[in-house]
């Protein structure tokens, strides 16, 4: 019991910072502070600056050669690739607005694993944990933002009209997956920014989580909350239960263990990113059930992340 709770509380310390920020986004809305001009604007300054350099920080520092794991990528990358057709086509049967049906998709394997993630695997097993979460990391960025500019416009060309080149389009000028591009260069050969323009990107870094996560609360409406439950129950059950007990099983009958296994388990069972907001936001999707499923898997996440790690540990698997 006593390892349940301190994996709790370990868990609560990363994710109550996240919630209180969400709350004053939707209060400062509330009391006038700010509006939805400076949700817009945030959400964009996000999308196209802030995060792509803090992915740019993260990646570039990483030592690519000391963590490569092509067993590891590789069981990542066909789960998810698998886990999104099967919540695509479960969820177009009963999704039938497009700027919908994409941010359920999107909603329901996105993981904040940039953020929450990261800080879990070093807690767990310390800077070998956070090289192995690193190395993920340098995949899941580009395939989760590939997979949710898919998502997102795929619906909503049936509603316009096919185009092979917009998805296309859209993937070539998203900011991530440039950030990511440019960064690999760093990690592969060691490359490092000379001091100014570290101090420049940390500092344009560690704007994003408190931008993203105030536009987000600024976005909740409570009605919103109420007409979207059921997607977003749904989503939240898939993002939190479903896609961590099947892929984590998975991992393991594969023969993933101790820190792999684990650092797996975070990776499927961290709650919705919240960049999927912004993302959703940039590109005409419904960006209040973005922001609702960001809420219900973050609050979620403190239990059924805790829970997962205790049964881990429990069964000696990590």
């Amino acid at each position: 019991m006593s390892l349940y709770l301190d994996t709790l509380i370990f868990t609560s310390n990363i994710v109550t910072p996240i919630f209180f920020i969400v709350s004053l986004g939707y209060l400062l809305v509330r009391l006038g502070v700010i509006d939805q001009g400076f949700v817009n604007t945030s959400s964009k300054l996000v999308f196209t600056i802030t995060l792509p350099m803090l992915v740019f920080m993260s990646i570039s520092t990483m030592d690519f050669q000391a963590v490569f794991n092509p067993k590891l990528l590789g069981y990542f990358i066909i789960s998810t690739l698998i886990s999104v057709a099967v919540i695509w086509q479960v969820s177009k049967l009963f999704i039938t607005k497009p700027e919908d049906l994409g941010v359920f998709i999107q909603g329901a394997f996105r993981s904040n694993f940039g953020i929450l993630g990261l800080a879990i695997s070093f807690n767990m097993f310390g800077s070998s944990g956070l090289a192995l979460a690193s190395l993920l990391l340098a995949c899941v960025i580009p395939l989760y933002n590939v997979l949710s500019v898919l998502v997102l416009s795929l619906p909503m060309q049936h509603q316009n009209g096919p185009s092979f080149t917009a998805p296309l389009k859209a993937i070539a000028r998203n900011p991530l997956i440039i950030s990511v591009l440019l960064a690999l260069p760093f990690s592969y050969f060691g490359w490092a920014l000379p001091e100014v323009g570290d101090k420049i990107g940390h500092y344009l870094a560690n704007l994003t989580l408190p931008l993203a996560l105030l536009a987000v609360g600024g976005s909740l409406n409570l009605k919103s909350l109420r007409d979207t439950s059921g997607q977003s129950s749904w989503a939240t059950l898939i993002k939190l239960i479903i896609i961590p007990l099947i892929l984590t099983i998975g991992a393991w009958l594969y023969g993933f263990e101790n820190q792999e296994l684990g650092v797996l388990f975070v990776l499927f069972g961290c709650p919705t990113a919240a960049a999927s907001f912004i993302m959703a936001k940039a590109m005409n999707g419904n960006a209040q059930l973005a922001a609702n499923i960001i809420l219900t898997t973050t609050l979620g996440s403190l239990f059924t992340l805790s829970g997962g790690i205790y049964l881990l540990r429990l069964w000696n698997l990590i």
